[in-house]
């Protein structure tokens, strides 16, 4: 009988001790479901390193690089902005070429058509996506602007309407003859849009004659302008950078001499020219902006990138420069004033 209690009081105490591990397991907090594996850390976003060259700073410029970095930035694109710039001297824009390049960037935002073509010279993998270029093509930046087909793409910054718009402003309303043009006849950028301009004249049979003053560097600026006085009825300056880095001494001189003077964008409208059948530089750089998104994003090769130009082209005046010059605006002319324009 002891024995066989003893066997009992074993197989009592064992199915204690299951019922109390069983109960263990139904009380307090509930039981976490099994979830599949997560990383533990997300991978951290990469951080582009941009490369950023320009020839000289000035209003139009600056805007387009602004554009360029808003266009990054909305994209969710982190970057790292490498800038140097040139300051006019055509030589420094090889020097800082051959640095990005040595630098290790991932991509170059060439803004400036020297600034562009020093990039390309300086590398044919870096992708270089430039803006603020009047004529790819003549540059040889690109093989045809619908198929690059290199490592460089971008934004011009010259509407097909804005020459023809602007030469028949200047005949017909401003009643022009000769018409003073100062330009960087060593920039390909200017040399191109004033034999353009030339060409143009003489194709649609218009009565007007380009006098030519040329200058090598902005110090130049003013003389060059006083050395039309007297000899031309209106002025046009077009988007060279040497020039509209100064254009405050040119502006100066028209008002002196009651010359009205076009200009090729919105900036020189707002800094005294007198009218622009134009757009926004801010606008092309961000356009050049979306084309760098999609090549950092994998989505797009410069080589199959067409080179855009600008989509929206207006006319702009600046009524104050047509009072200091004593010029009537006329309503016809369907113009916004300059002091309009969304800033």
């Amino acid at each position: 009988m002891k024995r066989k209690w003893k066997k009992s009081a074993m197989a009592l105490f064992g199915g204690a001790v299951l019922m109390l591990a069983a109960c263990g397991s139904n009380t307090g907090a509930p039981e976490k479901e099994e979830k599949p594996d997560e990383p533990a850390q997300q991978e951290e976003a990469k951080t582009y390193k941009i490369g950023v060259t320009q020839i000289v700073e000035h209003p139009s410029l600056n805007a387009a690089f602004e554009g360029f970095k808003v266009a990054l930035k909305e994209a969710g694109i982190q970057a790292e902005y490498d800038v140097q710039i040139a300051q006019g001297d055509n030589s420094q824009n090889t020097t800082i070429a051959n640095n990005l390049v040595s630098g290790g960037v991932d991509l170059i935002f060439a803004n400036s058509t020297p600034s562009a073509q020093a990039a390309a010279s300086a590398t044919s993998d870096i992708p270089i996506v430039f803006t603020s270029v009047t004529d790819a093509e003549g540059a040889e930046l690109v093989e045809s602007n619908e198929k690059p087909g290199g490592n460089v793409t971008g934004t011009v910054d010259t509407h097909p309407d804005a020459i023809p718009n602007t030469l028949k402003f200047l005949k017909e309303e401003l009643n022009a003859k000769k018409v003073g043009m100062v330009f960087n006849s060593g920039e390909q950028n200017s040399r191109a849009q004033v034999d353009s301009i030339k060409k143009l004249i003489e194709d649609e049979g218009l009565d007007l004659e380009i006098v030519e003053a040329s200058v090598a560097t902005s110090a130049d600026v003013k003389q060059a302008a006083e050395s039309l006085v007297g000899k031309v009825d209106s002025l046009y300056t077009i988007t060279d950078n040497t020039v509209v880095s100064a254009l405050e001494s040119v502006v100066a001189v028209a008002n002196d001499n009651n010359l009205p003077m076009m200009v090729g964008e919105f900036d020189s409208v707002e800094r005294g020219g007198l009218g622009a059948y134009g757009f926004e530089y801010y606008d092309i750089g961000y356009e050049a902006g979306e084309m760098a998104v999609k090549i950092l994003n994998g989505e797009g090769e410069p080589a199959d990138m067409p080179v855009q130009y600008p989509q929206n082209l207006k006319f702009v005046i600046n009524k104050d420069t047509a009072e200091a010059i004593k010029l009537k605006v006329k309503d016809d002319w369907n113009a916004e004033d300059v002091k309009d324009l969304e800033k």
